[in-house]
């Protein structure tokens, strides 16, 4: 079986923006061109799929979400969380590994990837833990978690706090080529608070996390990565100081990446004024000022991509008082209109946004992914970048509620999203 997929806007960033047909053939791209003809076929052996008006680019790739399973499928199943994915045109995710168990072994490793094929919507790319248990204190197996499939080492949610273990991990994760993953928090510093140190937390009484409490650990890992050689990553980076960090780290040379979210950029601690616990997440949200960097980040490359850090959880966990719920929100089925607004705002053209969220992140974790080349795995998905809709959580894929964006309308949607030849989702 073929599907033709013509008379779309191809964005395929760094290789076509224009008027194009995509030919998928096996699962695989076969051709991207104009006008494109099915020879030799019998009709009923061609799937059309008329494109005219959409954008038709790769299918978005995520290094950064938590599909909560094994230990806590109440939040989310790695089959909802891969729902949520396509139809956010996700169609490949990379998960971290606060599980339970923790995935710091083999075992858990295998059972995520089951899960994910069972599931048959995005693909979904395993993220090991950097120390047993996520506890910070011994280095798990990374030979045997690179073996089972694991494509970076992170103990998100837990920073690695001493700067020991830090070091062996980047030193043994090198001899596998992972990157290392850090959640940059310096606990001491961030103790006990729930939104962003400043003026509002003032306002409020509530307990701030500082800027400095990212930027010193931002700082620390540079230096470590710089010590080891090893390639490290940078998650959620949302202050003035850490993209001014990773600025000077990569006009240093050395093997630094980082990503933004979604919130941090379309969002400012502003939104926490009434108390709102779906607006609490960590990072927190910032000033101002910090949106501006972070744009100007992903503007001037500084910010390699955009992930969602999606973080569900049940209904109940966020009806708690504000320092007490859970930090986090879900985000991968807002993500394409909020990345379509700096597109709107002169921050980035199309085909940037559309590189942050494909061709970029891909090489960050070395995927074969986010790309419409000759041979790649089919995986596209298709925009309207001109429909408006407004957001219902009642609707979500994911098995969560907890977004500040509910009510908010939105411009841009995915229409249809293919995953290795096949449609997994169609807008209603």
């Amino acid at each position: 079986m073929k599907t033709l997929i013509r008379n779309g806007h191809v964005i395929d960033p760094g290789r076509f923006n224009g008027k194009a047909d995509v030919l998928i053939e096996g699962g695989k791209i076969a051709a991207v061109g104009a006008k494109l003809l099915v020879k030799g076929d019998n009709s009923s052996h061609v799937t059309v799929i008329e494109a005219k008006g959409l954008w038709v680019c790769p299918g978005f790739v995520d290094l950064h979400v938590h599909l909560r399973e094994p230990g806590f499928e109440y939040k989310e199943t790695i089959a909802t969380g891969a729902r949520a994915a396509v139809a956010g045109g996700f169609t490949s995710v990379c998960c971290m590994p606060n599980t339970r168990p923790v995935n710091d072994s083999r075992s858990v490793t295998e059972f995520i990837l089951r899960q994910a094929a069972s599931a048959k919507q995005a693909h979904v790319f395993p993220i090991g833990a950097i120390t047993k248990g996520s506890d910070g204190n011994e280095l798990a197996e990374i030979g045997e978690l690179y073996d089972a499939g694991c494509v970076a080492l992170s103990d998100d949610g837990r920073p690695v706090m001493q700067s020991l273990i830090m070091r062996r991990a980047m030193e043994y994760a090198l001899a596998f080529n992972l990157p290392i993953i850090d959640h940059c928090e310096d606990l001491s510093l961030a103790e006990g608070g729930s939104m962003n140190e400043g003026l509002v937390s003032t306002e409020l009484g509530l307990a701030g996390i500082p800027s400095a409490a990212e930027e010193v650990m931002v700082a620390r890992n540079v230096a470590l990565a710089e010590l080891t050689g090893a390639r490290l990553h940078l998650a959620h980076v949302s202050t003035v100081g850490s993209v001014r960090l990773v600025r000077e780290a990569k006009s240093r040379g050395l093997a630094v990446t980082a990503e933004a979210c979604p919130h941090h950029f379309s969002l400012t601690e502003e939104a926490v004024r009434n108390f709102n616990t779906h607006a609490k997440m960590n990072p927190p949200l910032r000033t101002g000022a910090d949106v501006q960097a972070v744009k100007e980040g992903l503007r001037d490359g500084t910010i390699d991509g955009i992930a969602t850090d999606h973080a569900p959880h049940a209904v109940q966990e966020k009806q708690l008082q504000f320092d007490e719920a859970p930090f986090g929100i879900v985000g991968l089925e807002t993500a394409l209109p909020l990345v379509l607004n700096l597109v709107e705002e002169g921050v980035l053209s199309s085909e940037q946004a559309i590189s942050k969220l494909t061709c970029a992140p891909a090489q960050v974790f070395a995927l074969p992914k986010g790309t419409l080349a000759l041979g790649a795995d089919a995986d596209v998905v298709l925009i309207d970048p001109d429909h408006t809709w407004v957001v219902d959580p009642s609707r979500f894929q994911s098995k969560a509620r907890n977004t500040p964006f509910t009510g908010w309308t939105m411009k841009g949607r995915v229409m249809k999203t293919i995953v290795g030849g096949e449609v997994v989702y169609d807008s209603p």
